[in-house]
């Protein structure tokens, strides 16, 4: 990441924290809508990550543009287009950054947004059929967000849903798994948290994640949210990826730096 996108990034986070409660599930979703729309019309896309541009006009043409949404997203966006980037696809990744935090701040205690995004994504990983009609760019952004409302609706929170709607609507380039896992790490975030996952040959105990958990939480000094896959394949061990950090003491890996070492 630049350091201007960086800079930016804090100032808007910044500004979503003091707004507070103001910004509730209606104000998040606004943002990400408002981030769709700034993306689908490249004048105002420009106009908005112009470095040069005036930041009084910048504010007078959101508040005229976008005159029907809240006060909070307004000022939002302000901020956003207040704020040096390093390229217009940072301006639109740190709306949506800012859109996923005002959704994910909103969410019950007892909800959560990491564990209901990682359900979806390997209900989608095991269908291909599925993947391919959220991912492809031959249909339309409202249908895909009607597909999600109907597999996910009833199952998951407003707050999953909302997010993952608009995730499917503007991939910007990406893959739904790669969309998925930077949503989760955003909300992880928001809540002061990590998000691990952890791979085994066989399920895990209650006791056995929660010890996993504990050790990684000692290790990142960060609670830490953990995603369990069950992989045959890696034979025996853990296999632990948390953000850029890999963790393999699986029995597979072990094996096969055996096999390299006995061809060498």
């Amino acid at each position: 990441m630049r350091s201007a996108t960086r800079e930016a990034l804090t100032s808007t986070r910044a500004v979503l924290a003091d707004l507070g409660g103001s910004v509730d599930l209606g104000a998040g979703v606004e943002i990400l809508a408002s981030g769709r729309a700034i993306a689908g019309a490249p004048q105002l896309l420009g106009l908005l990550s112009d470095p040069t541009a005036d930041v009084v006009g910048k504010k007078v043409l959101i508040d005229r543009v976008f005159a029907g949404q809240s006060d909070a997203t307004r000022a939002v966006l302000t901020a956003v287009a207040g704020s040096r980037w390093s390229s217009q696809q940072d301006l639109l990744a740190g709306i949506e950054d800012a859109g996923i935090r005002a959704v994910a701040a909103t969410a019950s205690s007892d909800t959560s947004i990491e564990a209901e995004l990682f359900a979806f994504e390997t209900a989608v990983r095991s269908d291909a059929s599925l993947e391919l009609a959220l991912g492809t760019k031959l249909g339309s952004p409202a249908e895909k967000a009607a597909l999600v409302e109907r597999l996910i609706g009833s199952k998951a929170s407003a707050q999953t849903t909302a997010i993952v709607a608009h995730l499917v609507q503007q991939p910007r380039g990406r893959r739904i798994g790669e969309l998925v896992r930077d949503a989760s790490r955003i909300v992880a975030d928001q809540a002061g948290k990590l998000v691990a996952t952890v791979i085994t040959a066989s399920p895990l105990s209650d006791g056995q994640a929660a010890r996993v958990a504990r050790g990684l939480a000692e290790r990142y000094g960060k609670d830490i949210s953990v995603n369990h896959v069950v992989d045959p394949a890696v034979v025996g061990g853990v296999r632990v990826q948390v953000g850029g950090d890999v963790i393999d003491g699986t029995v597979s890996t072990r094996l096969s730096e055996l096999r390299l070492q006995l061809a060498g």
